[in-house]
């Protein structure tokens, strides 16, 4: 019974303190996700970036028209000469990002997606090996310096 209680009042203050800057948490996040979405797509090692915020992405018209924001969440298709493997390597080798899917929390994780996530309507074949990345608080620069130095360990 203690437990239960003692665990209750932690998590409601908790949650009392953290509701007052969830909007800008969650601001600050979107915006970071698409300056690292775009940094993404401008990179020659990705075939694509799967945001819908991203005027590129083939549902962007939907979210425009159903959406005033977008969250930090995204995948990146990664260029077919790669394998799952190099995928695999690169975001072992990054150290800011957490290795785990995202429950919209506050901290950067990535996940590699080829091959380990199965969906009921498909996985489908997106062109090359995918990752899924979830930008958190941390700042964007030191985040593109991180996914870098990452990148140059696809090659192996």
């Amino acid at each position: 019974f203690f437990n239960d209680t003692a665990t209750t009042e932690i998590y409601t203050l908790s949650l009392h303190d953290a509701l007052p800057i969830l909007a800008v948490r969650l601001q600050r996040q979107a915006e970071s996700g698409l300056e690292i979405a775009r940094w993404f797509e401008s990179r020659p090692e990705v075939l694509k970036v799967m945001h819908p915020a991203l005027p590129g992405h083939p549902q962007h018209a939907i979210w425009k028209r159903d959406f005033t924001g977008s969250c930090s969440l995204f995948g990146v298709v990664f260029q077919p000469r790669y394998t799952i493997e190099d995928v695999m390597r690169f975001i072992d080798s990054l150290r800011l990002f957490g290795i785990g899917a995202s429950w919209g929390g506050y901290e950067s994780l990535a996940l590699p997606t080829t091959g380990f996530v199965t969906r009921t309507a498909g996985t489908g074949d997106f062109g090359g090996p995918m990752a899924r990345f979830h930008i958190g608080l941390e700042e964007p620069a030191d985040l593109i310096a991180d996914l870098e130095q990452g990148l140059r360990r696809l090659e192996g």
